[in-house]
Formats: C-alpha cells, structure tokens, sequence
C-alpha cells in the first residue's frame, strides 16, 4: 500500500491539475469506494453471495444519496440465468442502474461496469482464499458511482444510464439482461462505455478498445487524451486475433452483438488478475486516480462532440 505521506501528496497534486480544468472527480472519494468494495468483507462479491448482496447495497445508496432517478425497482433490476459450469441456476442475480436526463439529446449513453467477482476459492501460498477483485472489476464499479457524482452536478447533453452490473463472471449475464429489459428502444442507444480493470500498469498505459469498428470516435478520444498520463493507447478490438480480441471480453460484448457502438476502457493482465492478491493495497493509487479523469474526460468529449438527435 502507498504510504500515507505519499497517498496525501498524490491526491493533492491530482486534485489541483483536474480542478484547474473543472473537470474531476471526488479522488478520495474513489479510493474509499474502491477499498471497501475489495475488502475482505464483501468476500469476492460472487453473484447472489453475502457479499455480492452487500455490494449492491451499496451501490444503491450511492445512488440514493445523489438523488439520482431510475427506471427500475428501487434502482435494481432482477434477473435469473442458467451457469452452466457450475449446472445451476441462479435467481435474483442483480444489476443496479441510475439515469441522469440530458439537456439536448434522446439519445442515450450506458456507461457500465461490472461489480461482481468470484468470491472465495483455493488459497494461495499465504493462506489467503478471498478473491477481492480490487483492480476486476471493483476499479471499473467506484469510477462508475465517481461518474454519476460527477454529472449529478454537471448535467450531461445526452442521458446517461449508470449500470452496475452482475454476472459478468459467469458470462456477461448482467449485461444481456440489461439489453433484455432495457427502459428504451435499443436503437436509441448512441453508445455503450464500459470499464473493466483500470486501475494499475506498469507501464503507465491505459487502453481503449472499440474504435476499430467505430473509426468515428477515434478522433473524439485522441483530442480528449493528448499529453495524457497515463497514455491512452488505442487496440486489442482486431478481429481474427484470438486473445488479443477483447471485443467479447466484457460487458461491452453484449452492446456489440446487438450492433451498438461502444468503447472499452481497461488494461492489459496482470500477474494478480483472477487471484486472491488482487487487493487494494497492490492498485497503483496514482495510476488510477489519473485513468479515471482521463476516461472522464474522454466521455465529456465524446458527449459534446457525437450527434445530438
């Protein structure tokens, strides 16, 4: 874990360089939303688990605090899928959704990741059996609740969807049933921004996936994160590339199968990903307080400068 001297240092630095632009988010704030949902308390956040359920409570009162509206039940949306790895059948499973109007347009950006992880399972060489999934995808979740902060005070020109989404681990569920059950016609759609993994590299390198089937928007993000740090690479969304693909390697899969535009904000594996060391205190603070804004401030740009309709 950074130590305390420096973690104050970074949030200080960040603070000033994104409040001289007037485009932040609340960087504390997202640390302490990235922790608790890693902590060992919600024990791997698997789907219809303790945790898992703990997860979405909290989602929803982040929610609930800023007031936001909803198309759903009490802000959550049910819905039951077969695993069949596991031969089972899963009820209840829950994705949690907000919405924030629009000033100037009907059509709609979804901006989503995915909360759930896979819980417990085999322990490793230091006993630890809790899959916390800090940078997969609690990372993606407390951005997404840092977005909905964001726009609750800084109206958007088109409505966005906030959607915290379940089951992506067992095969993308929370988003297909989202796009089963969505509050509007799929076509009014304009696009879908997901992020799953965004908070540490090594190398400093954030990607973006998408743009390869939706040229347009590569001009859009490139402005929006010249000079940036980390450095938005654009890739991995070739197709006949195997692994290399991420086209369908998270929530965005579902939106793309049913031809909507999206992007994919995340970063290449690492050596804790899908372990029980995937834990707040190996996330690179920094690293992730500056993706965040970066991805901030490529949807501000991508919403002033795609078609109002």
């Amino acid at each position: 874990m950074v130590s305390p001297t420096k973690s104050v240092l970074t949030f200080l630095f960040v603070f000033i360089i994104g409040f001289s632009s007037g485009q932040s988010i609340d960087a504390q704030k997202l640390l302490q939303n990235i922790e608790y949902l890693s902590s060992d308390k919600l024990e791997g956040r698997k789907t219809l688990s303790d945790g898992n359920k703990e997860a979405q409570e909290f989602i929803r009162e982040q929610f609930r605090s800023l007031e936001l509206n909803t198309h759903y039940s009490k802000y959550f949306q049910k819905f039951t899928f077969e695993n069949k790895r596991e031969d089972q059948k899963y009820e209840d499973a829950t994705n949690v959704l907000a919405f924030i109007p629009g000033k100037n347009s009907r059509k709609i950006i979804v901006i989503t990741a995915h909360y759930d992880h896979v819980g417990i399972g085999k322990k490793n060489s230091s006993g630890d059996s809790i899959y916390n999934g800090a940078d997969d995808n609690a990372s993606g979740t407390a951005a997404l609740l840092a977005f909905a902060a964001y726009f609750k005070n800084n109206q958007p020109e088109h409505p966005i969807i906030f959607a915290a989404l379940d089951g992506e681990e067992m095969g993308l569920q929370g988003a297909k049933a989202l796009l089963n059950d969505f509050p509007f016609p799929l076509e009014d759609i304009l696009l879908n921004v997901n992020m799953d993994m965004i908070s540490r590299n090594e190398k400093g390198e954030l990607y973006v996936s998408g743009t390869y089937y939706n040229p347009n928007l590569k001009p859009i993000l490139e402005g929006a994160s010249s000079g940036s740090n980390p450095v938005l690479n654009f890739g991995h969304d070739k197709p006949n590339t195997g692994r290399d693909n991420w086209t369908q390697s998270s929530d965005h899969g579902p939106f793309f199968d049913q031809k909507i535009p999206h992007i994919y904000f995340g970063v290449e594996d690492h050596e804790d990903y899908h372990r029980p060391s995937d834990e707040f205190k190996n996330i690179d603070q920094a690293f992730y307080i500056n993706a965040t804004n970066l991805i901030l401030r490529c949807i501000l740009a991508l919403d002033a400068e795609l078609p109002k309709e």
